[in-house]
């Protein structure tokens, strides 16, 4: 392969700010030019729905360092929206007229919130969450409101709702699931962050649907559900979940997956020549898994921002980090590791769950543990690290009492 004079990377989030920095890293001395819309440089997500909402920070975790960028001769264009692919002239537009050759192209374009489909969509007091600035306009409404209703049990969703609690309002969960991250955890271990919520004072609807926001052009006024009740709220926040950003790939011929993101292969190439997909949008074919697994989730950003900066120039090897992510609500802190099958894994619990101090292990039927979750326990994260890149094979109870260090 002959090493390219300019590497164009479009979307300057996490992912694709740490594939610019990581081709300076292997030595790349070509052109690099970092395309994100956001005014902001590259900031890390996960700080969004944490520290800032709860108000410990105004800031996220910046990628790297105001100067960074200049000094290590990538031009990053914050504010600049690239609009169509042109992928056989090699050549990336944009929404201020511009044109913009590249050699090898990398597609980082991110998420966006999944809208409500229900109607009321635009008054005041509505929002979602994805941007720093959406972020600090949030937490200044979830401080001045009263009554907070939060459409959405997943991640975002629920750490929101931890926020506005601590903001003292008073906050109703709305999903159509039975428990809040069900279809993540399975209903054992979604149950801790059932009765988690309980305990510091969210009420739920769980079980329904909306079927509208009501207000005026003054502002929201609440949540009608399905079942007739209304929800009173001065603040309500769609956390409905994520979809990928692919409409630039789609509309310039690039293929598509079943889970949505951009189709590419165990080392993140698509199948148009020298044009690659990380992050959100990637559908990576996963050697370890033996299909494709799409994750937006901070860690596969990092990681794969950093791995395909080596196929870029010349490398070709494939990813085969396994999916990582963490989550703090109140007191309680987790990290999860792997990639757990709900309908064929069984349970194995090590700890305790009542008292929201254990480590769960999704375990296969040979024994092969495929995911794994400490809450609160923080000892054993390298050992768990290891079973489930290795998807070793363990005996039940060695995993509830036995020294995870040593096994295997």
């Amino acid at each position: 392969m002959a090493q390219p004079r300019k590497i164009v990377i479009v979307g300057a989030g996490l992912a694709g700010a740490s594939a610019a920095a990581a081709v300076r890293e292997k030595g790349f001395g070509g052109d690099v030019l970092l395309m994100g819309s956001d005014p902001h440089r590259p900031y890390e997500l996960p700080p969004l729905s944490k520290g800032v909402l709860l108000g410990t920070t105004d800031e996220p975790d910046w990628v790297h360092e105001a100067g960074f960028y200049d000094a290590q001769a990538i031009r990053l264009t914050s504010g600049l929206t690239a609009t169509r692919l042109e992928l056989g002239a090699r050549l990336v537009l944009d929404d201020a007229g511009g044109e913009h050759r590249f050699d090898r192209l990398v597609l980082a374009t991110g998420s966006r919130p999944r809208p409500l489909t229900a109607p009321g969509g635009n008054f005041p007091g509505l929002y979602t969450l994805r941007t720093l600035d959406d972020s600090l306009s949030l937490r200044t409404a979830f401080v001045d409101a009263r009554r907070v209703v939060v459409i959405g049990a997943g991640w975002i969703g629920t750490e929101a709702a931890a926020a506005a609690r601590s903001h003292d309002a008073d906050v109703t969960v709305v999903a159509p699931g039975r428990l809040p991250l069900g279809k993540v955890l399975g209903a054992e271990v979604a149950g801790v962050f059932w009765s988690l919520h309980e305990e510091h004072g969210v009420h739920w609807r769980l079980g329904e649907h909306v079927a509208e926001v009501t207000g005026d052009p003054s502002g929201v006024r609440g949540v009608r559900l399905r079942s007739g009740e209304e929800l009173l709220a001065d603040v309500v926040l769609v956390a409905v979940g994520a979809a990928p950003r692919v409409e630039l790939a789609h509309t310039a011929g690039l293929e598509l997956s079943d889970d949505g993101g951009v189709a590419v292969d165990a080392g993140l190439r698509t199948a148009a020549p020298d044009v690659y997909a990380i992050g959100d949008i990637a559908s990576h074919f996963h050697p370890r898994y033996g299909h494709r697994v799409r994750v937006e989730h901070w860690a596969a950003a990092r990681t794969q921002g950093a791995h395909v900066a080596g196929n870029l120039l010349g490398e070709n090897e494939p990813y085969l980090d396994s999916p990582y992510f963490f989550s703090d609500q109140y007191d309680l802190g987790m990290e999860y590791r792997g990639l757990a099958d709900l309908d064929r894994d069984h349970l194995v619990v090590r700890g305790d769950l009542a008292a929201r101090d254990f480590t769960a292990f999704w375990v296969g039927a040979e024994g092969e543990v495929h995911a794994a979750m400490n809450v609160n326990q923080w000892d054993d994260g390298d050992a768990l690290q290891r079973l489930v890149d290795g998807r070793m094979k363990v005996r039940d109870e060695d995993l509830k009492s036995g020294n995870l260090a040593e096994i295997g």
